[in-house]
């Protein structure tokens, strides 16, 4: 299935949850945050919140400072 993260097409399979994704691009599970198309999903979702065709991701990393 083709889905957006951040901007750019990626190709995964099918069944792929927010968990696996994050897995799979070798980040963290702490510090940082997911967005599927515009809505938050809880870090504690991320294990049963299967992507779809078509979704837009957005992961943006938790940074110190003002």
């Amino acid at each position: 299935m083709a889905v957006t993260v951040n901007g750019d097409a990626r190709e995964l399979s099918t069944g792929t949850t927010v968990a696996g994704l994050v897995a799979e691009l070798g980040l963290p599970d702490r510090g940082i945050a997911v967005a599927v198309d515009g809505f938050v999903v809880p870090c504690g979702s991320w294990e049963s919140t299967a992507l779809r065709d078509d979704d837009v991701v957005e992961i943006v990393t938790a940074v110190q400072g003002g």
